[in-house]
């Protein structure tokens, strides 16, 4: 029932989106040869661009890190302050008429990093590694949809002094392909920043955090993928001080930053 809901919000989110008068059909579409850089991208940033990263258990987690975005899937019983996006992504597929196995439909059937990492070179393992090795554009596909999907939910979370220019971010961004490939990639990355759940003292780190801090020091002699860039390290880095000492989150921040200032780059 929740895999339902969730996908059902993404398309809710899209058909919104399309039909609300006030946001302007602003952007580019990609062209099958940036759809393939962007996955490409998203790999590489994410599992270094190897097949075996394609299944992965990260160490301080209580959830496998599964494809190219690295979506996240709980065990049973699990849960936990990030959205699970595994169990979307295949329904995602299966919309498109792509075979997925029976025991991927529900609960991640590893209970931890221990029993994940032992039976890497399973059948189960391999068989996610194939599927998701041959559906990198698909799974582009999957992350752009919930990225179209984020400007509704933003907007309805979103302090009423900022939806204005949360809307004009977005939409100025989605006209260069390097401004959509930002989007793409840190909704992907770090969310949308509209869970109540993702939040250290009180303050997110997701997309619409980062459309915000743009507001605080816009340039407009700037190309907006670089604003976005510094916006999302500054976001970053409040998320890494204000982050719980025990789960030492400044080890990851220099990973952080080398990813934002490659939004820099053309696509």
């Amino acid at each position: 029932m929740q895999l339902t809901k969730y996908f059902a919000f993404l398309l809710l989110g899209l058909s919104t989106l399309s039909a609300c008068a006030e946001i302007p059909a602003t952007g580019s579409r990609l062209s099958p040869a940036q759809l393939d850089r962007v996955g490409k991208r998203i790999w590489q940033n994410e599992c270094a661009g190897t097949v075996a990263g394609l299944t992965s258990w990260n160490s301080g987690e209580d959830f496998a890190s599964l494809g190219i975005g690295h979506f996240i899937w709980y065990p049973q019983g699990r849960s936990g302050p990030f959205a699970e996006s595994f169990p979307p992504l295949m329904a995602f597929l299966a919309s498109r008429s792509i075979s997925t196995p029976a025991w991927a439909q529900g609960a991640c059937p590893w209970p931890d990093k221990a029993s994940f990492e032992a039976d890497k070179n399973g059948e189960r393992q391999k068989e996610l590694r194939t599927l998701l090795s041959r559906t990198v554009r698909q799974q582009v596909e999957f992350i752009i949809t919930r990225m179209e999907a984020a400007l509704p939910k933003m907007l309805t979370q979103a302090p009423a002094k900022d939806r204005a220019w949360v809307q004009t971010a977005f939409q100025s961004l989605k006209t260069t392909p390097e401004g959509q490939f930002c989007l793409i990639d840190y909704v992907n990355f770090k969310g949308e920043g509209t869970s109540s759940k993702e939040r250290y003292k009180g303050q997110g780190w997701g997309l619409l955090q980062v459309l915000q801090a743009m507001g605080e020091h816009s340039d407009s002699r700037t190309p907006w993928n670089a604003q976005f860039a510094e916006a999302a390290k500054r976001v970053l880095s409040r998320r890494v001080a204000n982050a719980p000492a025990e789960r030492n989150e400044k080890r990851w921040l220099a990973g952080w930053h080398n990813r934002c200032d490659a939004y820099r780059q053309s696509l």
